[in-house]
């Protein structure tokens, strides 16, 4: 006789995560798909200060002090730090609706807004929510099907909802967000002083270079440094404006998404709810305040179920006793199965009221469709049991 065996199927949960992101080290690292500008951002950095610490820093430490290629290495190292923190972390993306989360909430706007008759356009799909005596605008994501959180929006290149969207920077290769929007502003605040650092260093040592053996003679002998001087100069007017530009966000505790819209600019002059009207407390919230942690649990393990026919002989003794372990666990599997549907059920309805979300991630290993195909089964065959074993079913 055959029995049917179930393998279960043991993998992370990024590799099944929708949108276009790339994972690495298994899941600990998320980034957009596109990085080519990324890399260019690496090899600016990278040779503009390995020429630095290769030409001048050694004639600067010798004549002015050592302490000058302590300090470059110092602000490398730092800036090098946010950089990779900004572009290999997860920017706040929210989980996608499940397929029971996007059906109830299918049922409850046509509750809502009733039957829209044919041919006529159906009604915006917002929720009003009130944030410190002011309505802010809730709007449903078509993609993830899910009412985006305050200040949240998609992505339409990393095709995700991030929580706080700032924007998304190809320079890094991710999106700037709740999570990593401290780390990126520290990277360009870090990097406006590397390269002002090094174009002033390059300076002097030009001017210190052409004391002895003249000004022409300088450039023949220091290509390096001319090419340094060159890329310093053209990105220090980008970098230190765009650091000025966060600056006056992070005062104001506004983001380049909602500067760009003018959403509390605009002809309703409505103020920003989230301004606390102080700037040290605007800076410390988004500076320094808790940093939320990440809802799509990247490493967490999914089970796949896999299942095969397998021969079995019924001549031996042991083999005519096994299948009967199975039917028991059968006529008990559906108790257990209606009792996690019900607290799947359960915990749709009390996520999807919930602006943030957060309910969908511990549904994330549960399949609420699997459990319904193994349900069905079972109760077709509740009525045959007690012909043969009903007394002791109860």
């Amino acid at each position: 006789m055959s029995v049917m065996v179930v393998r279960k199927k043991a993998m992370r949960k990024w590799e099944k995560l929708p949108g276009r992101n790339t994972f690495c080290c298994d899941g600990r690292i998320m980034m957009a798909r596109q990085k080519g500008i990324f890399y260019l951002t690496l090899f600016l950095i990278l040779g503009t200060c390995a020429l630095f610490f290769a030409f001048e820093c050694r004639y600067l430490a010798v004549q002015l002090s050592p302490a000058i290629p302590v300090f470059a290495v110092v602000l490398f190292l730092f800036a090098m730090a946010m950089l990779l923190r900004t572009s290999f972390s997860d920017p706040g993306v929210i989980p996608r609706a499940l397929p029971d989360e996007a059906a109830f909430i299918e049922m409850e706007i046509e509750a809502t807004n009733g039957t829209v008759p044919q041919g006529q356009r159906p009604p915006p799909r917002i929720k009003n929510f009130q944030i410190n005596n002011q309505i802010v605008k809730l709007k449903y994501c078509y993609t993830c099907k899910i009412f985006r959180p305050p200040r949240a929006s998609h992505c339409s290149i990393c095709d995700n909802c991030v929580e706080r969207f700032d924007h998304h920077c190809p320079w890094v290769g991710n999106c700037v967000g709740k999570r990593n929007y401290r780390y990126f502003y520290l990277f360009i605040l870090s990097l406006s002083l590397l390269t002002i650092y090094i174009f002033t260093f390059n300076i002097v040592y030009v001017a210190l270079k052409s004391m002895k053996i003249g000004f022409l003679n300088t450039l023949k002998e220091t290509p390096g440094t001319v090419l340094e001087v060159l890329i310093c100069f053209f990105t220090l007017w980008s970098v230190v404006g765009l650091t000025g530009f966060h600056t006056f966000l992070v005062a104001l505790n506004q983001t380049t998404n909602e500067d760009i819209k003018g959403a509390w600019t605009g002809k309703n002059r409505v103020q920003n709810p989230y301004s606390h009207g102080n700037i040290v407390k605007n800076c410390c919230e988004v500076l320094c305040g808790p940093l939320p942690p990440s809802v799509l649990d990247r490493r967490g393990m999914l089970q796949q179920e896999e299942s095969g026919a397998q021969g079995e002989s019924s001549t031996r003794g042991p083999s005519t006793q096994e299948p009967s372990v199975p039917e028991k666990s059968s006529t008990q599997e559906p108790s257990a199965a209606q009792a996690l549907g019900a607290e799947v059920v359960g915990s749709v309805q009390e996520g999807s009221s919930s602006p943030t979300r957060q309910s969908a991630v511990p549904m994330l290993p549960l399949s609420s469709t699997g459990m319904l195909e193994e349900t069905q089964p079972s109760a077709v065959e509740l009525p045959a049991q007690p012909r043969d074993d009903g007394p002791t079913e109860h």
